[in-house]
């Protein structure tokens, strides 16, 4: 049996998505891509069960495949997603 990372599926699709990344398929895995300015593309696969816990050395793998180590993962999971107009009203008060 592999030992579980503290982190499910759900959770990683949020995190790419807070990232930029878009789901561009969806057949047996999720296919979620995101092209950097430079023109490198990355690309994760991301399996179809939701809330279940991701094993450990696949969390680690789909890192890698974003371009990102665990703080940042937690980092960017841990922050709130701003409402655009919320940002816009704070952008224009001054």
């Amino acid at each position: 049996m592999f030992a579980m990372a503290p982190y499910s599926f759900d959770e990683f699709r949020r995190v790419l998505r807070r990232l930029g990344f878009t789901q561009v398929r969806g057949r047996k895995h999720e296919t979620w891509r995101k092209v950097l300015p430079d023109g490198t593309v990355l690309q994760v696969r991301v399996s179809h069960k939701h809330c279940e816990d991701i094993p450990t050395w696949l969390f680690y793998e789909m890192l890698r495949q974003a371009g990102i180590d665990e703080p940042t993962f937690r980092e960017v999971l841990r922050k709130k997603k701003r409402h655009p107009r919320a940002d816009a009203e704070r952008l224009t008060r001054g």
